[in-house]
């Protein structure tokens, strides 16, 4: 590594009850966007169609996030100071990419509003937009006080992502118990493995839909580099000292093997709990979507993007049940809206600092309170410039260009200045190596069969 950190010993694994979190964060963040929105709209438009693509679309995921999760877990320091040092400016792109990608993040907070509009029907005056937008007013008048209030925001977040994620699988679970939706449980394990074709001809304007959920089953986009902040913020690994300068592990720990292999293992069922937890919830919701939705025509999108999903509690519970989802997903989409902005900010905090303050004399707490109130006054404006669906769809296209750019730099970055600084318990394997490069793969074949299809329309296949 260039100016390579100092070194220090591998703080020994605190225990799991201690240690695990960051991937319930990840996960109760991902329920925000593919698992209510992207993957119901599929189900109910497409039926079965595109099932078979959700797991494997999950598991890519999978080990990029790990490894994000490794690198800052082994160095103490952020996976976009791993990109500076990568290349500083390099780093500098992705990060202008960044920023504009999540110029619309606000969408989510107004999506949350349409379900507690709907649940409310208040203020009366106004009608179904006037009302999502402002009980998304409300709720973000909340985060944003709760987050300027405290001096160390991850724990917050913690706790709220803990609640919503346990509320949303326990809902959903017992809303697939329901008997008249049984028999169709047989059908969607098949369409898992095979697909049963499209029931309807494909709406080429559903593109970027598809190609949304595919990238978002889970986090996806920049999003997913959020790990890293969240890792750091626990305290994991090298991170435990509290400091983002970061350092390396010392080689001649005596005990580094050990504390290695019990950190890795760590990594791997904390990744696991985000990744294998969201596609337990994208699964209920595709199945109650396919069960409840499909049959009856109803697509959510619009002003009502989150209200169609309603029926999904009221088969079992009747309109009790309908009023609790309401308030669900109004949680899990406004608490999307919370844990970013606190990530989005602490990423521009690192940035501005790196590039424009270097050196100089900086206040931590009032950068990232500053930092709060412009990312609100930004989500204030660009959350009235249209439909939620429609903005989460043009943060989501930015976020994939990102995800192809940035997946390849990781590759880099892991498996070469990283791999070279790590004592040889740490370093990473060639199964790594050839998992995330098949990641990085399958990103660039998603970009190439989006642009095609978007711009060119060749068929390859004649």
């Amino acid at each position: 590594m260039k100016n390579p950190p100092s070194v220090a010993h591998l703080p020994a694994f605190p225990g799991w009850l201690a240690a695990l979190g960051p991937g319930v964060v990840w996960m109760a963040l991902a329920q925000g966007s593919g698992e209510l929105i992207w993957w119901p709209y599929l189900m109910a438009k497409y039926g079965l169609g595109f099932l078979c693509l959700l797991i494997p679309a999950c598991l890519l995921q999978y080990i990029v996030t790990f490894e994000i999760g490794r690198y800052t877990a082994m160095t103490g320091e952020s996976i976009w100071q791993g990109f500076v040092r990568l290349s500083p400016a390099f780093a500098f792109g992705l990060w202008i990419l960044m920023l504009i990608s999540f110029l619309w993040f606000g969408a989510f907070a107004s999506a949350g509003g349409t379900a507690l509009a709907e649940l409310t029907h208040w203020p009366a005056g106004l009608d179904a937009k006037g009302r999502s937008l402002f009980w998304a007013g409300v709720s973000i008048a909340l985060f944003v006080f709760a987050l300027l209030s405290r001096r160390k925001t991850y724990h917050l977040i913690e706790k709220v992502m803990w609640f919503v994620s346990i509320s949303t699988l326990a809902g959903l679970f017992l809303s697939c118990l329901n008997r008249e939706i049984q028999p169709l449980l047989g059908s969607f394990t098949s369409a898992l493995f095979v697909s049963p074709g499209l029931p309807r001809p494909w709406d080429p304007a559903d593109m970027d839909k598809l190609l949304t959920a595919l990238t978002f089953a889970g986090l996806g986009g920049f999003w997913t580099l959020f790990y890293s902040n969240w890792i750091l913020g626990k305290g994991i690994g090298m991170a435990a000292s509290g400091s983002t300068a970061g350092s390396l592990p010392d080689p001649a720990d005596p005990d580094l093997a050990d504390k290695g292999r019990r950190w890795r293992n760590f990594l791997a069922v904390d990744t696991g709990i985000g990744v294998v937890g969201n596609i337990l919830t994208t699964l209920m919701t595709c199945f109650l979507a396919y069960a409840i939705l499909f049959p009856k025509g109803l697509i959510p999108a619009g002003w009502t993007i989150a209200v169609e999903q309603s029926r999904f509690f009221e088969l079992s519970w009747g309109a009790s049940g309908r009023a609790l989802f309401l308030f669900i997903s109004a949680a899990f989409l406004a608490d999307t809206w919370l844990s970013t902005v606190d990530a989005v900010a602490r990423v521009h905090m690192e940035m501005v600092r790196r590039y424009f303050f270097s050196g100089r004399s900086w206040n931590d707490l009032a950068a990232y309170r500053i930092t709060i109130l412009i990312l609100t006054a930004v989500t204030a404006c660009t959350m009235l410039t249209d439909q939620p669906g429609e903005l989460i769809i043009l943060s989501a296209i930015i976020g994939f260009v990102g995800t192809v750019i940035y997946t390849t730099a990781l590759l880099i970055l892991i498996h070469g200045p990283l791999r070279r600084s790590l004592p040889e318990p740490l370093k990473p394997g060639r199964l790594a190596l050839i998992l995330l490069t098949l990641s990085a793969l399958v990103y660039g074949v998603l970009a190439v069969i989006y642009v095609n299809e978007r711009f060119f329309k060749i068929d390859f296949l004649s």
